[in-house]
């Protein structure tokens, strides 16, 4: 089990800004994958991955990474600064 974090508006899109979700997926990408496929709200939320960040237990990854060990994954935009 993995708790999936949703920010602005990956969150919108998704509906809710965590849930705890039981995967296969062995890398960020493969995860994002398996999330596409549930329905919709999800294809959506991940239709264009270049615009979004990810982050495993709160430090920045690429979606290469892999899930092993990790307790908890971020997804949101980039976030720009002023």
């Amino acid at each position: 089990m993995i708790d999936v974090l949703y920010f602005a508006w990956v969150r919108e899109r998704v509906g809710v800004p965590r849930e705890r979700i039981d995967t296969s997926a062995e890398t960020v990408a493969d995860l994002v994958e398996e999330l596409r496929a549930r329905e919709e709200r999800y294809a959506a939320a991940f239709a264009d991955i270049s615009a979004l960040r990810v982050a495993l237990d709160q430090e920045l990854a690429e979606f290469s990474a892999p899930l092993s060990g990790a307790r908890e994954v971020a997804f949101f935009p980039p976030m720009t600064g002023g």
